[in-house]
């Protein structure tokens, strides 16, 4: 064991090399769940606002969440971490062609895969300081642990009232991450201000009023939900609300005053890749399985499946209102996927965009189609269009 005053110097050349790896903000914590997040964590679960996550509610995940001990028992501190990533901007493409909106932490090359090779080197270097192995584990959005209440603990911000981490002086597009560490590091003061105060903006600004009043999100109306994690069909009322976003959302941070001062630009290793960030929707719409992989290689964007993705196009592309000879074949090309989901979805764009060429194209594909799902979603597409 070292002594105390070689630990804090320790803890110092931590901070300054996961500087260097890349993070901009670095926190220890206690080995120990917040009380009132966890408090928080049980009654969203109870509520049923979890959805479709059933991960979220298996009891081994829940424990562990409540005891971080439950998932290395030989954890002494929690190092949190905190990466800026490229935000939402609303430039405009030149040309006038409807495209859609992905969130910008899925811009670039996937955060998982960069953060835990960071996270890798991390504790390789602690372990060379100390002369011997520590026990650890290290997650980024993957591992059942509170990471927003413990980066709070760990001062590296605030939760703000749409659920985020938010940080002073880098606002809330922020990557997390975390080590729990075997070493009896000191951690850091807690961030105990409140800074959203009285502002509400994004409360307001939810299109589907997903954001609860108690810092929590209901995942059930979540854009960002609805178009990654959700697998099925969306709800009917709520394609509409979901606009031109084809993978996230990120309405509630770009209302948020805090990200007004910090720059577009974030971490290089998240640098937009090209055809990503508004991707025309009418070309999305005609990706193969093959165009998808290689397009997505890498990226976050993978975890919503083609199936998911195609079906978030068309709903956008419904949702544009956009009746140009493009828009109506890219979506006459979807309705014989073959994929029923997505089959689906474009029956329901065409029914919003209401051409007498969709109109056609619905009444000889509900001749031929044999999945009722999609039956009924173009008999609904044909009564919408004949209004």
């Amino acid at each position: 064991m070292k002594a105390p005053t070689e630990l804090r110097a320790l803890k110092a050349e931590i901070k300054a090399y996961a500087r260097s790896l890349g993070f901009d903000l670095v926190g220890i914590a206690p080995c120990e769940a917040p009380e009132e997040g966890y408090a928080r964590y049980l009654s969203w679960l109870e509520a049923g606002h979890h959805a479709e996550m059933g991960y979220m509610a298996r009891p081994e995940n829940v424990q562990r969440r409540g005891n971080p001990r439950l998932i290395l028992p030989e954890c002494q501190s929690i190092i949190t971490l905190a990466v800026r990533y490229y935000k939402q901007t609303d430039k405009k493409a030149q040309d006038e062609k409807p495209r859609g909106k992905v969130a910008s932490y899925a811009w670039g090359d996937d955060y998982h895969d960069v953060l835990v090779r960071w996270m890798r080197e991390l504790v390789k270097f602690i372990e060379g300081k100390v002369g011997r192995s520590i026990p650890n584990r290290y997650y980024t959005d993957t591992g059942p642990i509170l990471e927003r209440d413990i980066a709070v603990r760990g001062g590296l911000g605030w939760l703000g009232k749409n659920g985020l981490l938010i940080n002073p002086q880098l606002g809330s597009y922020l990557f997390l991450a975390e080590i729990l560490l075997g070493l009896p590091l000191e951690p850091d003061e807690p961030f105990s201000a409140d800074l959203c105060g009285s502002c509400t903006r994004c409360i307001d600004a939810c299109p589907t009023h997903a954001i609860l009043p108690n810092r929590t999100v209901d995942a059930n109306l979540c854009i960002s939900y609805l178009t990654i994690e959700h697998r099925g069909a969306v709800p009917s009322e709520l394609r509409e609300p979901i606009g031109n976003w084809v993978f996230g959302c990120d309405i509630c941070q770009t209302v948020c005053p805090w990200n007004r001062r910090p720059p577009e630009e974030g971490n290089p290793a998240f640098a937009p890749r090209a055809g990503v960030p508004r991707p025309i929707l009418s070309e999305e719409l005609r990706l193969t399985p093959q165009e998808f992989n290689r397009k997505f290689k890498g990226s976050a964007v993978k975890r919503t499946k083609r199936r998911g993705y195609l079906r978030n196009a068309a709903v956008a592309l419904g949702n544009s209102g956009n009746t140009s000879k493009e828009s109506i074949e890219a979506l006459i090309t979807a309705l014989h996927d073959h994929e029923p989901l997505v089959r689906a979805h474009a029956a329901w764009a065409l029914g919003r965009l209401g051409k007498a060429e969709a109109r056609r194209a619905l009444q000889a594909a509900l001749a031929s189609e044999e999945n009722a799902e999609v039956r009924q979603e173009i008999r609904r597409a044909l009564l919408q269009s004949s209004k």
